[in-house]
């Protein structure tokens, strides 16, 4: 038996391997035509899951290395079962006639057994291919997204400044504000500046655009983020926003990036974003765009750039773009219409490409034509205007932070086209149409008014005007088409076309018209002349009334009865206006009365009856005798009063004193601007310190006056042909002082503005050292001036002097026909505010305050050699100083000075 076990096992085991490959090759047909259905469902699988992964890839996805693996592996193993099936169907064509045995068993049994090995791979491709959920991921984010933009024009400069800085010139810029008024172009810019670090290959990790907007939604920063930064979903689902700024900061701390932020309203914290402070270092650089410069510095910008309109050629290239060179050459007449129109839109780039667009196609002059005429009449019907233009420039006035605001900004459209706008009378205007009703008096509405002016210009809505070193007033104006849109906005979304009248130039102002105001809130009317009424219109709810610079010689009959809720009458530089009607007291509701510039003699007596009247203006009436006795005092609310005329003065000693007793009555005077021309007018003055305390602008011109003592509230004060004049004092009285908020040595500490004309006998201006405020002086043929400053006389007036403080807020100083002067101030002084200096025909003073730390030679020393500029000149320019632009040299020699 032990012999007969073994050879049974091997008997056995050859039984079972010879019983297998039978199987292999008896089965062989049998599992050609199983592979060949698995297969087929394994490829109908592919083509399914190939599907599913094409429609990932065209949503910007990435297919999976595992199903891409899977596809391949598919497609080889296709090829593979093709070459074994044709092998298994030529080995079956080879069997045996009539018979099932195969010529060759061995070839037949390997087949065979790769048929079933082919088999159970194709099924494990089928598992694997019916258990993918997902077959795509998102492409990680570029280091840049190209973004769309057309040809920029006009941009060059500013955006070589901005990619200097980007690119680190040494100046350690980490954070770019763009700043201006809606339209200007700050996205172009800030679009340009994102594709060139596409194109150029900057090294940067990464380049993130976030469209900001209002309110600054910090979740919304972050979200952008997320996707830009490729953050796990497990690391930012249900997190808190800070726990978000951590996976951000984290993130960010390692990179290099620049951050690109659009329409930024209001500071957006860049730590609860998430994002690394911007302390200089190489790896963040951010630049912002905003309509406001406020904005720039509450986001602590390293540089601040404004974005201006296009200059007039570069304006106008940009317009013929939009319209298109067909149209611009389809007719000869054409070319000079199309200038007509783009010079509407006063280089605002946003105006130019609506109106460009909306003339593109518009070959018949006629047509154009129309369209100016259009543009100057009614700009908000002028196609794709009021979408496209007013209500994107319109954000910047919903953005205000209060009615007043906005009110006092819709004021400013009141004034004509390009029209500078003087800050003091437009504030006043304000004071007198209620917007700054909250201040109790004119001092804190006047302070108040300019803080509205500053907000708006920061929101770019209103620019600086024209500005002079050596004039104490200041100006601002309105870009034409923010102006349209203001009046658009006024006039109700242009629903109430008569809501604001306002004319300027028109030559003949019909009676037809005028019917029409009668639904009217405020008209104003510029070098405009109306025709006669025969029955003057009823205004209901008329408020404002300003016929400035017409010529207008007297007003029809009961006018002023029909004006029921007036507040403010402005009829300025009305030269030929002789007489008011008595009607004008029936103006019960009047709060600002402007008679500047008329040629009025006589004021009725019925302006007693204003009883609300704030604001009296009447200043340069050279023709007015007198002042009906006991009007002033009257006027129970009037808070100014303003009456001077810097040339020559009309009224009497008598007639000033009395004037000035009656001001003493009123009990909420504030502001009081006049002229003195008497020794008894002006000792009423010191006698009263609520006179003291309310003079603000003071003009004195009395001969015999040989003694001045000021109030240490003055603001203004000019001194002219005062012959007899030998001192200025300030009035140190115990009572007075009681209402200075300032040391001995600062008592003058509101004093700004002094000129000094024609006093012979006045031998220095020592008493200048109590002003630090002052910003303007001016002495002028004064013969016996010897110095501006003398340090022994501040001894003498025992006043410590501050010599660091003397001058340290001049800006303008002028110095004409005074042949005895020596020296300004008996040492060098820093001159830090200094912008214009005017010496002419002072031979005797032959050194100026300067050395080497002055502001004015550091100034000088940087265009040192610069001889061009002083050999342009005329010889008229050649007396006067244009913004400290010559070259150092001795005094005798500087281009400002002549000793003639």
């Amino acid at each position: 038996m032990d012999c007969v076990s073994p050879i049974l096992d091997v008997a056995t085991r050859l039984w079972d391997c010879t019983a297998k490959r039978a199987v292999y090759i008896r089965h062989l047909p049998q599992n050609l035509n199983f592979l060949r259905t698995a297969m087929e469902e394994l490829k109908n699988l592919y083509e399914d899951v190939k599907e599913r992964v094409e429609r990932e890839e065209k949503l910007q996805k990435k297919r999976t290395h595992v199903v891409d693996g899977w596809l391949r592996n598919v497609e080889a193993m296709e090829e593979q079962v093709k070459e074994i099936l044709a092998k298994g169907d030529e080995e079956i064509q080879k069997k045996c006639l009539g018979t099932c045995c195969p010529k060759n068993c061995g070839a037949s049994y390997k087949l065979g057994k790769m048929v079933l090995e082919k088999m159970d791979a194709v099924t494990v491709k089928k598992t694997e291919g019916s258990n993918f959920s997902v077959v795509a991921e998102p492409l990680p984010s570029p280091p840049v997204m190209e973004r769309p933009l057309d040809k920029t024009v006009g941009q060059d400069l500013l955006f070589g400044k901005v990619w200097k800085w980007l690119q680190d010139d040494g100046e350690q810029v980490s954070s770019i504000g763009l700043y201006g008024m809606g339209g200007v172009g700050k996205t172009t810019l800030l679009t340009r500046i994102n594709n060139e670090l596409l194109k150029t290959r900057v090294e940067f990790d990464a380049v993130i655009w976030v469209t900001v907007s209002r309110p600054a939604n910090v979740e919304k920063v972050q979200q952008v983020l997320f996707n830009k930064l490729e953050i796990g979903k497990d690391k930012w689902e249900d997190r808190s926003e800070d726990e978000k700024a951590e996976e951000i900061f984290n993130v960010l701390k390692t990179k290099k990036f620049v951050l690109l932020l659009d329409d930024i309203w209001e500071r957006l914290d860049l730590s609860k974003v998430g994002i690394p402070p911007l302390n200089h270092q190489d790896k963040l650089k951010m630049v912002f765009t905003t309509r406001s410069k406020q904005v720039c510095q509450k986001m602590e910008a390293t540089k601040s750039i404004e974005v201006n309109c296009l200059p007039w050629e570069e304006a106008f290239a940009l317009f013929q773009t939009k319209v298109g060179a067909d149209t611009i050459s389809s007719h000869p007449d054409i070319p000079k219409l199309a200038e007509m129109v783009a010079k509407e839109c006063d280089g605002l780039p946003l105006a130019l490409i609506t109106t460009g667009r909306a003339m593109a196609g518009a070959k018949a002059p006629e047509e154009w034509e129309k369209k100016i005429e259009m543009l100057k009449n009614s700009p908000a019907k002028f196609p794709g205007t009021e979408e496209d233009l007013f209500r994107v420039l319109a954000i910047s006035y919903d953005s205000l932070p209060d009615e007043a605001k906005k009110s006092c900004f819709i004021y400013c459209s009141l004034f004509p086209e390009d029209y500078e706008i003087s800050h003091q009378n437009l504030i006043q205007l304000w004071i007198g149409e209620g917007f700054l009703d909250e201040y109790d008096n004119i001092q804190e509405a006047r302070n108040q008014g300019e803080e509205v002016i500053k907000s708006l210009q920061l929101a770019c809505l209103l620019e600086n005007g024209r500005s002079r070193f050596y004039e104490k007033e200041k100006y601002l104006k309105m870009h034409d088409v923010i102006r349209e849109m203001a009046l658009w906005l006024a006039r109700e979304n242009g629903k109430k076309k008569n809501k604001f009248v306002v004319k300027d130039g028109v030559e003949s102002i019909r009676a037809q018209e005028v019917e029409k105001w009668k639904e009217t809130q405020r008209i104003s009317l510029w070098n405009s002349d109306i025709e006669e009424l025969r029955e003057p219109p009823y205004f209901p709810i008329m408020e404002t009334f300003l016929t400035s610079c017409e010529y207008i010689e007297s007003f029809p009959n009961r006018l002023f009865t029909n004006m029921p809720v007036i507040r403010v009458l402005d009829l300025t530089n009305n030269f030929e206006l002789g007489e008011l009607p008595v009607e004008i007291g029936n103006l019960v509701t009047l709060q600002y009365l402007n008679l500047s510039g008329t040629d009025i003699e006589y004021l009725p007596v019925e302006l007693k009856n204003l009883k609300k009247l704030r604001c009296l203006i009447l200043n340069d009436m050279c023709l007015l005798k007198s002042l009906p006795s006991q009007m002033v005092s009257s006027l129970s609310s009037l808070q100014l009063f303003s009456m001077y005329s810097w040339d020559e003065q009309v009224f009497t000693g008598d007639d000033e004193r009395r004037l000035l007793e009656e001001l003493e009555q009123l009990e909420h005077i504030d502001d009081i601007s006049i002229d003195l021309t008497s020794v008894s007018s002006i000792q009423t003055l010191l006698n009263s310190h609520k006179l003291q305390r309310s003079t603000r602008c003071l003009h004195l011109a009395c001969e015999r006056m040989n003694l001045v003592q000021l109030s240490l509230y003055i603001e203004t004060l000019h001194i002219t042909n005062c012959v007899e004049l030998q001192d200025v004092k300030i009035n140190f009285e115990k009572e007075v002082l009681v209402y200075s908020k300032f040391p001995r040595h600062q008592c003058l500490n509101n004093l700004c503005d002094v000129k000094i004309d024609g006093c012979g006998k006045l031998l220095n201006l020592t008493w200048l050292i109590c002003a630090p405020s002052l910003q303007f002086l001016s002495v002028k043929f004064c013969e016996s001036m010897e110095k501006v400053i003398d340090d022994e006389r501040s001894e003498v007036l025992e006043i410590e002097v501050d010599h660091l403080g003397v001058f340290s807020r001049l800006t303008s100083l002028t110095l004409v026909m005074l042949p005895e002067l020596r020296s300004i101030h008996g040492r060098a002084l820093l001159f830090p505010s200094l912008r214009y200096i005017h010496v002419y025909a002072c031979p005797s003073l032959r050194k100026l305050p300067f050395d080497s730390n002055t502001g004015v030679s550091k100034k000088v020393e940087e265009i040192k050699g610069k001889q061009e500029w002083w050999d342009g000149l005329e010889w008229e320019d050649q007396t006067i100083m244009h913004n400290l632009t010559p070259y150092f040299q001795p005094i005798n020699k500087f281009p400002w000075y002549s000793s003639d």
